[in-house]
C-alpha cells in the first residue's frame, strides 16, 4: 500500500478530488496518510477530516524555508509517505527538501506549462490572448513550475470566457490529470529522460 501526503493551504479541491479517486479505486493499492496545512484557516483540513484523513498544521510564519520544511519532513516520515502531492499549496519549496523527496513530489499547475508559471496562470493566459489553456502535472524540481511534465489536459478558450469561467473549467480538467498522474508514478511503469516521463506498458 502506497501513501500519499499531500500539501495545502486552501480550500483543498485537488486533494478532495485524490481522496475521492483512492476511495473509488481509480488510484488502487493507495492511501492518503497525512494532509498537511501551513494555514490553520485553510478550507480542505475540515474536508479531509470528513474523510478520515488525518490532519496536521504546521504554521511556517516566524521560521526560515528550510526550518519550516524540516518540521514538513518529519511530519511525512512518521507517516510513511511514499509521494507528496501539492494541491493549491501555496508557498514554494526549499532545496533541501526538493532533494530529501527526490523525483517523489507532484505538483499541478492551470496552465499548460512551460507557458504562465506562477500564480495567475488563468488570468495570465486569458489576457495574453491563447485559444488554448490547460492544466499540467509535473514533478517538482527547485525552479518555480519547471519540472518533468507527466500529464496535461488542453482546455479551449470559449468566446464569452472571462478568467474566472475559464479556470473552472480548467479545474475540472485538474481532477482528471492529477490522479491519472498520482495512478503513474505510483505504478512505477514509467522513466524520466530529461525533461521527458516516458509511460511504459
Amino acid at each position: 500500500m502506497k501513501k500519499l501526503g499531500i500539501l495545502i493551504s486552501g480550500r483543498g479541491s485537488n486533494m478532495v478530488a485524490l481522496a475521492d479517486a483512492v476511495a473509488q479505486g481509480r488510484i488502487s493499492d493507495a492511501e492518503i496518510a497525512l494532509v498537511i496545512s501551513n494555514v490553520a484557516t485553510a478550507g480542505g483540513l475540515a474536508k479531509a477530516q470528513e474523510r478520515g484523513i488525518a490532519t496536521v498544521v504546521l504554521d511556517h510564519r516566524g521560521k526560515t524555508r528550510e526550518e519550516h520544511d524540516r518540521t514538513m519532513a518529519t511530519e511525512l516520515h512518521k507517516h510513511e509517505v511514499d509521494l507528496v502531492c501539492l494541491a493549491g499549496y501555496m508557498r514554494l519549496l526549499s532545496p533541501w527538501f526538493i532533494r530529501e523527496f527526490s523525483q517523489r513530489i507532484l505538483n499541478i499547475h492551470p496552465s499548460l506549462l512551460p507557458a504562465f508559471p506562477g500564480l495567475d496562470a488563468q488570468k495570465q493566459a486569458f489576457e495574453y490572448g491563447v485559444k488554448f489553456s490547460g492544466c499540467t502535472v509535473h514533478f517538482v524540481d527547485e525552479e518555480l513550475d519547471h519540472g518533468a511534465i507527466i500529464r496535461q489536459a488542453i482546455v479551449p478558450v470559449l468566446p464569452g470566457d472571462d478568467d474566472h469561467t475559464l479556470a473552472s473549467r480548467i479545474l475540472v480538467e485538474e481532477h482528471k490529470s492529477y490522479a491519472e498522474a498520482v495512478k503513474l508514478v505510483l505504478s512505477e511503469k514509467f522513466r524520466v529522460e530529461g525533461r521527458r516521463v516516458i509511460e511504459e506498458a
